[in-house]
């Protein structure tokens, strides 16, 4: 790996931990300062490496690099001393020999405790995601603009906002006390699954899926489940169902980027070592009384991952629609429900269901009435499909229902 790709990767894995060590180490009041340190590290790096060649221990390099900048910063900065010094642990003398710890375990309790404090309830959903993207991930403001759909003005002014909200409401970068673990945790997980469908359901007009932001959701829910406080049964039921998911990535598009329905993927191309770690994961889910949304929805994902169109498939997933529904509904769940129905108890029932649904303003609503008349009732087919290609809201959406059009 060269200069030219090696900063840019390092700066996607490293930049993260510098920014919670340095933050868990100052306050979250001075998160600004952290992320400047951290950047700025990066920069000397890019100077640097492009005339010096790549250093033997690059990452080691990186922390070094960090933390004589975090100790320069104390001593030379005025102001950075009156403001921040009195609040440090070490405080007075202590500051001068300021010590950054950038050990392992310092760096994943650091990045633990910044993922609860930026999915903090009193901050709205969006902004979560925007600062778990931009500070856990590493994400640049353009790239998160991208996520969102905006730009970059409308994400600086909204990351700016949910800083000044946090900072204001002085919230501590740690873990919650163990009776708060599962009520905090909800907001947490509820984060990194909008991350994951950020990238699973891509709006974008070029990327129907957008892996990294997936395998970033992954990688952040799997480090909750690998920290014992926070391996709790709906920590690996998300887990469990972020894998099957991920495990029909290679089918979900074709060469051209075109998205491919279920029924239409090549199941040679799904991962079977990630619908093992779903499976495994799912078990570990099983350990206790509790059963979440993402219990259901991970059930739902497995049978999803069986190659077999038996009966008892459809029916299993028809019964755990049921139950999701009753436990988190949402219109889609039960648009998605409908689907299951059809195949486990015929065409005809799934159609007086889905009517009832009403769902006039989203495309798979007539996408799926489409399917369901092709066969019984063209014309309605026809209609149906019609109405889906004028809701559709990405290109990649346009071409399949497109190709469903011309196979009438």
């Amino acid at each position: 790996m060269d200069n030219g790709q090696l900063i840019p990767h390092l700066f996607r894995t490293e930049y993260r931990k510098i920014v919670s060590v340095l933050c868990r180490h100052f306050g979250f009041a001075h998160i600004e300062t952290a992320e400047d340190l951290a950047s700025d590290t990066f920069l000397t790096a890019a100077q640097t490496w492009g005339i010096k060649g790549i250093p033997q221990n690059p990452v080691a390099w990186l922390y070094n690099v960090a933390k004589n900048k975090a100790r320069n910063h104390v001593q030379r900065d005025a102001l950075f001393d009156k403001k921040i010094a009195p609040d440090l642990k070490t405080g007075g003398e202590g500051s001068q020999e300021l010590d950054i710890d950038l050990s392992p375990e310092n760096i994943n309790d650091s990045q633990l405790q910044m993922m609860f404090a930026i999915c903090h309830p009193s901050i709205p959903v969006e902004s979560q995601i925007g600062l778990s993207l931009r500070i856990l991930c590493g994400f640049g403001i353009e790239e998160i603009a991208d996520a969102f759909l905006t730009n970059k003005e409308t994400i600086n002014k909204r990351l700016f906002r949910a800083r000044e909200k946090l900072r204001e409401a002085n919230i501590p970068i740690a873990l919650p006390a163990p009776a708060a673990i599962d009520t905090r945790l909800t907001t947490v997980l509820k984060t990194i699954y909008l991350l994951f469908n950020e990238g699973y359901y891509s709006l974008g007009p070029t990327n129907t899926l957008r892996k990294e932001l997936c395998y970033e959701a992954m990688r952040l829910c799997t480090m909750l489940v690998e920290h014992p406080p926070t391996n709790r049964p709906a920590v690996n039921a998300l887990l469990s169902l972020m894998c099957f998911h991920a495990s029909r990535f290679d089918a979900r598009l074709n060469a051209a980027g075109e998205l491919i329905l279920y029924d239409e993927q090549d199941t040679n191309l799904w991962n079977t070592d990630l619908i093992s770690k779903g499976g495994y994961f799912l078990h570990c889910a099983a350990s206790g009384p509790t059963l979440s949304q993402y219990h259901l929805e991970a059930g739902i994902a497995y049978w999803n991952t069986r190659k077999d169109d038996s009966k008892e498939k459809w029916e299993s997933i028809l019964q755990l629609y049921n139950q999701l529904l009753q436990i988190e509904y949402s219109p889609i769940a039960a648009l998605n429900r409908t689907y299951a129905l059809s195949k486990a108890n015929g065409r005809e029932a799934a159609i007086v269901e889905a009517e009832k649904l009403q769902l006039t303003n989203h495309h798979f609503y007539y996408l799926l009435l489409g399917e369901l008349y092709t066969g019984i009732d063209q014309a309605k087919s026809l209609q149906y499909f019609q109405q889906a290609l004028l809701l559709a809201r990405t290109d990649a959406e346009r071409q399949a229902i497109q190709k469903k059009l011309r196979s009438l």
